[in-house]
């Protein structure tokens, strides 16, 4: 197996029509031999936290609303974060200061110092070597973590922002037309 991808982030392809990830960036939470698994960062909803976690409210970056994780089981409420200072109680690191936040924990059990967070609905999926496969059929290109915060205040942005910030080919794809036929 290549290199793990965790704590990469997954750019889509300009070709990459499935509306789950056209225009996507996708956090790689977990990559190993039996799969990966990813946080979709840039679709948020109009469902707001409130709602349905209001202790979580204040600790939000905004916008304070939930965001679609990916396809895979949509029901699930999955926490991403990023500390200052001592790991927090209730945290697994996905890469650095970034990681996943125990919801299920009351807000007062988190301890320590908790700058953002953000709250997903389900997550992306791959199986064995399809991540690979579809890198390799370039619907994804690869990008440290640091080329997008994922607290990023404009999250509609950050496709474009990052391919806008990256040396070479990647660069052209900024403003790749939404649909090529039109143009």
């Amino acid at each position: 197996m290549p290199e793990p991808l965790t704590g990469n982030l997954l750019v889509a392809g300009p070709l990459l029509i499935d509306p789950n990830f056209f225009r996507a960036v996708v956090l790689v939470c977990a990559h190993a031999e039996d799969g990966a698994l990813g946080l979709v960062l840039n679709r948020p909803t109009d469902i707001a936290v409130g709602d349905h976690l209001p202790g979580w409210v204040e600790r939000l970056a905004p916008p304070s609303v939930v965001f679609s994780g990916g396809p895979v089981q949509p029901e699930t409420a999955i926490g991403l974060g990023r500390h200052r200072g001592p790991e927090p109680t209730g945290w697994t690191e996905v890469t650095g200061r970034i990681g996943f936040v125990d919801l299920s924990r009351a807000p007062g059990e988190i301890v320590g110092d908790l700058e953002a967070l953000r709250v997903y609905s389900g997550y992306a999926g791959w199986g064995p070597g399809q991540l690979e496969e579809e890198i390799l059929r370039h619907d994804w290109m690869v990008f440290p973590v640091e080329a997008c915060d994922p607290f990023l205040g404009d999250p509609g942005e950050a496709w474009r922002r990052v391919l806008k910030g990256s040396p070479g080919r990647p660069a052209w794809y900024a403003d790749f037309p939404l649909d090529p036929r039109a143009n």
